[in-house]
């Protein structure tokens, strides 16, 4: 049994290798290759400084620029579970191949990161190794951290030493064979962590590579918008084409007009960035909404009109299995009118999803999908409600969302309790039949499916 064992790691560094050693030839340097261009080191660049904190916040002192980076990087997100002390660590990340969890990156100088020298910080962020010499798994994205400069990295490290120490030591991965096998991501690293700094692009202006930094290195916004490959790196062939996350659907955030956000005007997308909403457009929730919740409302607009600038230069990728953005705008209907859904449902599903949206529904988005509270919560051009899979709109009625917003808080409770997945499916197709482009065919089973996704 262990020559067996012995024989299947041997054949499968070989693959491994072979694939590496043809990625070094056939894969693109860095994430901005798509743009074309003449890239420099930043020391040759003669225009302003891409990286770095923005003029705001660059006169301030180093914990403030460090907190201002980690915001911008989204380093609480992964390192606080849900009832736990910030940065203590201890998310769960549940793979096919095991379980990693999030490590405490608070100063605590026996569970936490206190021991640690600014040198050994650096070459985590850069290279993926710890004080220790052990290589860390890419779940933490050490592959985009390496384009950010060493000042930029020990900011971070220079906030995070700043907040109170929390001893907890966050439980053991769990890993299968080989993927427990730690030196196995030197081959990985070979293929998917470019291992170099930003770089500018000179023949593009100066907010695209600002927003080139934000969404690249900082932001790392492909780690969640960009398929992986089998060997689980990022598809640059399919760069921010959209993928599932935690049971939820990342959207295509392409140029494309159909299926991405080309349709989508500069103020709306900044808005979206910024607040978790754009007019007719979409409301963020799910991983989404976190990312707005501790990250994107913190930048300021400027930065949030880099990404903008550089997210509309990204290859459009069109999809025909996604959504269709030419969403349709159907006739609205008075307050209190009961209208049937101009896509017939089957069966009873008609009638039992129009019951549970008069009772949990409508009181919040009115019968015209206007949004009877607030803005945010209308339905009518809605992207989560156009997506005839009907994903992220189950997710949403069975988990609930919530946004913290200059207009205050915004909060839709988890109906997953009070209604049986036949009522949840009901109502899903319900509402992408009457407010949607086309009615969704979710199933009872596939309800029961996501709410063990949470």
């Amino acid at each position: 049994m262990k020559h067996s064992s012995d024989t299947n790691l041997f054949v499968l560094l070989v693959v491994m290798l072979m694939v590496a050693m043809s990625g070094c030839i056939l894969r693109p340097h860095g994430p901005m290759d798509f743009a074309g261009g003449t890239r420099v080191v930043l020391a040759d660049y003669q225009g302003s400084d891409p990286t770095g904190t923005p003029p705001g916040v660059a006169g301030a002192d180093l914990v403030a620029r460090g907190e201002y980076l980690a915001r911008a990087a989204d380093c609480i997100g992964c390192h606080t579970t849900s009832r736990g002390k910030p940065f203590a660590g201890g998310q769960a990340f549940k793979l096919p191949v095991g379980t990693l969890y999030s490590t405490n990156i608070t100063p605590d100088k026996e569970t936490g990161i206190g021991e640690w020298t600014d040198d050994e910080f650096v070459k985590a962020m850069h290279e993926g190794i710890d004080r220790n010499g052990t290589r860390l798994y890419p779940a933490f994205p050490y592959s985009a951290y390496t384009l950010l400069t060493r000042n930029d990295v020990l900011a971070i490290k220079a906030y995070l030493f700043s907040l109170k120490p929390v001893h907890d030591r966050p439980p053991e991965n769990d890993m299968s064979f080989p993927f427990n096998q730690r030196y196995l991501m030197w081959f990985w690293n070979v293929l998917y962590n470019p291992a170099q700094r930003f770089q500018p692009n000179i023949d593009r202006a100066p907010a695209w590579n600002r927003g080139a930094y934000v969404v690249e290195a900082l932001g790392h916004c492909g780690e969640c918008h960009t398929p992986r490959t089998l060997l689980q790196g990022l598809d640059a062939g399919k760069k921010f084409g959209g993928t599932m996350i935690d049971g939820w659907k990342a959207y295509n955030m392409t140029p494309d007009r159909q299926s991405g956000i080309g349709a989508w005007s500069d103020d709306e997308l900044a808005e979206y960035l910024s607040s978790g909403h754009a007019d007719g457009r979409s409301t963020a929730a799910g991983p989404m909404g976190l990312v707005l919740n501790n990250s994107l409302r913190f930048l300021t607009r400027d930065d949030i009109q880099a990404m903008v600038a550089y997210l509309r230069t990204a290859p459009p990728i069109h999809d025909k299995t996604d959504l269709a953005i030419a969403q349709k705008r159907p006739s609205t209907t008075p307050s209190g009118v009961r209208t049937r859904s101009p896509h017939r449902l089957a069966g009873n599903d008609e009638d039992l999803g129009l019951r549970v949206f008069e009772g949990a529904c409508a009181s919040c988005h009115d019968w015209d999908g206007s949004g009877a509270q607030s803005p945010y919560a209308a339905l009518i051009g809605n992207r989560t409600v156009n997506d005839p899979t009907g994903i992220n709109l189950t997710q949403v009625i069975l988990h609930g969302a919530s946004l913290q917003s200059q207009q205050g808080d915004m909060f839709m409770p988890a109906f997953g309790t009070r209604y049986s997945d036949a009522e949840i499916a009901a109502v899903v197709n319900y509402v992408t039949g009457r407010f949607g482009a086309s009615a969704s065919t979710v199933t009872p089973d596939q309800v029961a499916k996501r709410r063990k996704e949470k």
